[in-house]
């Protein structure tokens, strides 16, 4: 039987080596990608996701994971690409028009990615019109909305009315979080969820996807 959990311990405590020598080793003894991925990888971001949201784990050390994770996935790519697994769901991520803030908004992507999902960083001083734009173009599940300035929270209401204008309301869930951005706020402006760190926001994602 193969041992998951070392992949995961392995990946909580940040270690890269460890983490490619044992997805390396699993691959040489047929362990499918898919349970690499799931039971190894996923299943060590979802402990990290978690610390994160306690405070036990702070955001220099989630992106040193977030950058194992993806070594690893990269690893993992080939045999995944022979069609075990796809996307668990497609999300469009970017910060709002007049916003140029971006390290929250990546950290949340990078936790998304490494969640199984397939993420469409769009960057900073995003337009309502081009959110509506990639979530037709991307086929997207989720829409996920940041703001780092109070001046900037207007616009994700403009974003949010741009999608029901769009007649695109009913395909797409609408995540918000930003350091001013608030539950309240949130049920203010119709969006389906608020998540105040990359931890929370990637269980909230899973939690609205079918």
């Amino acid at each position: 039987m193969f041992n998951f959990t070392a992949i995961t311990e392995a990946l909580i405590a940040c270690d890269q080596d460890k983490v490619l020598e044992l997805v390396e080793a699993g691959l040489r003894q047929a362990v499918p990608a898919k349970d690499l991925l799931d039971l190894g990888l996923i299943a060590g971001m979802d402990v990290i996701g978690e610390r994160m949201e306690k405070e036990e784990m702070f955001i220099p050390e989630v992106l040193m994971a977030a950058m194992v994770m993806s070594a690893a996935v990269d690893l993992l790519k080939p045999r995944l690409a022979e069609g075990e697994v796809g996307a668990k769901g497609k999300v469009v991520i970017g910060t709002v028009k007049g916003d140029l803030h971006d390290i929250g908004k990546n950290l949340v992507a990078m936790m998304l990615k490494s969640a199984g999902l397939e993420v469409h960083n769009i960057g900073v001083d995003i337009a309502p019109e081009r959110f509506v734009e990639e979530i037709k173009v991307k086929k997207a599940d989720i829409l996920a909305l940041s703001a780092l300035l109070t001046t900037t929270m207007p616009m994700m209401r403009e974003t949010v009315a741009a999608v029901v204008e769009a007649g695109v309301r009913n395909q797409v869930k609408i995540l918000v979080g930003g350091a001013p951005v608030t539950q309240a706020f949130a049920d203010e402006i119709g969006a389906d969820g608020y998540a105040a760190d990359a931890g929370s926001a990637t269980k909230l994602v899973k939690s609205l996807l079918p």
